[in-house]
């Protein structure tokens, strides 16, 4: 009969090929055997560098995405200025539904690959990222219905929140300077300088359109595209 035993203490260490745990009555176990660290989070023998550098180049450093952005954002605010409140709310909700798709679109026309292989490690998160924006925005959207002016302001802090992820997504310390813009420009407008509120769908436009010409840059200088 085994005996009942109480896990007691941790201790991650390599030993004997193994990962050791104490165990109490049973002095210690394996569990695994011995493997890079990066390889038990990333899976096979990709390491995070490796995964962070296949990102940046089939998503060409990530700069299709601010570049429809800018469009997307100048339309909204183009709609929300001279059409009606309502349909710039709009036009950035469903339209930011549709940034990864056309980002897509766009990678397709300059040619080569579009996704990450099936079965890479950050694939999952890329698309998991994809889909704050728009549950983010829901409530921007709540906030304009009862203050229009308070929209683009809180859409800012959702989206340059979003951008953090980046960092780690594509190794690359550019996209903390584009989501710090954004989120203090969002906050700028909010709690700052209240007048900053009617234009900053504007302003956003403009940031997403100085970053890409960043963006468009470092993909082909590793200097900048390194972590």
């Amino acid at each position: 009969m085994i005996p009942p035993f109480h896990l007691r203490a941790v201790d991650w260490g390599w030993r004997d090929n193994c990962t050791m745990i104490d165990v109490g009555a049973w002095s210690r176990a394996c569990l695994f055997p011995r493997v890079a660290f990066s390889s038990i989070i990333l899976g096979d023998d990709m390491d995070v560098s490796q995964a962070q550098a296949d990102v940046r180049r089939i998503y060409r450093a990530g700069f299709p995405g601010p570049l429809v952005s800018a469009v997307l954002w100048a339309a909204a605010s183009a709609v929300f200025t001279w059409g009606s409140v309502a349909g710039g709310m709009a036009t950035l909700f469903f339209g930011g539904m549709l940034i990864f798709p056309l980002n897509t679109l766009l990678l397709k026309i300059l040619g080569g690959p579009v996704a990450l292989s099936k079965g890479h490690p950050s694939a999952a998160l890329a698309m998991q990222c994809a889909f704050t924006v728009p549950l983010g925005l829901v409530i921007a959207v709540a906030l304009g219905s009862y203050e229009p002016v308070l929209f683009f302001p809180a859409s800012l802090i959702i989206v340059g929140a979003h951008y953090l992820v980046f960092i780690s997504l594509y190794g690359m310390r550019v996209y903390a300077v584009l989501a710090g813009a954004l989120i203090l420009l969002g906050l700028s407008a909010l709690l700052v300088i209240p007048e900053l509120g009617g234009i900053s769908g504007w302003l956003g436009a403009a940031v997403f359109l100085l970053f890409t010409v960043v963006l468009y840059r470092a993909q082909d200088d590793p200097v900048k595209a390194a972590p």
